[in-house]
């Protein structure tokens, strides 16, 4: 092996390894924003459960209320009225300028 490919193989090595230092770097972004919105997922996940406990305790005893409305639907219909989707393909997030949702509606409402 002469001068010329021993040098031309050190360069491809050093292009290979400057290709995977930028992929690493980008990796790294990458995973560092999916932290950072996993963490401001688990910090409004908590604020719903502690919601929810608050709401518990403040609703009537009753198994039903005037409405048909079970405990549990209850707090449903209070969660969507704080602007949250109680539905299954939105659930937890934020309903946008409070428009209506009628999968929640559903949920809430519906006969058993």
């Amino acid at each position: 092996m002469d001068k010329q490919e021993v040098y031309e193989q050190f360069k491809s090595l050093e292009d290979q390894l400057q290709q995977m230092s930028a992929q690493f770097s980008d990796l790294q972004t990458e995973m560092t924003q999916v932290f950072e919105h996993n963490a401001e997922l688990e910090i409004e996940n908590q604020r719903l459960r502690d919601l929810v406990r608050e709401l518990q305790k403040t609703l009537p005893e009753d198994p039903e209320t005037p409405q048909g409305l079970s405990k549990s639907r209850q707090i449903l219909e209070k969660l969507y009225e704080e602007g949250f989707h109680v539905c299954r393909e939105f659930y937890g997030t934020r309903r946008k300028q409070d428009e209506e949702c009628a999968f929640c509606l559903e949920v809430i409402y519906r006969d058993q």
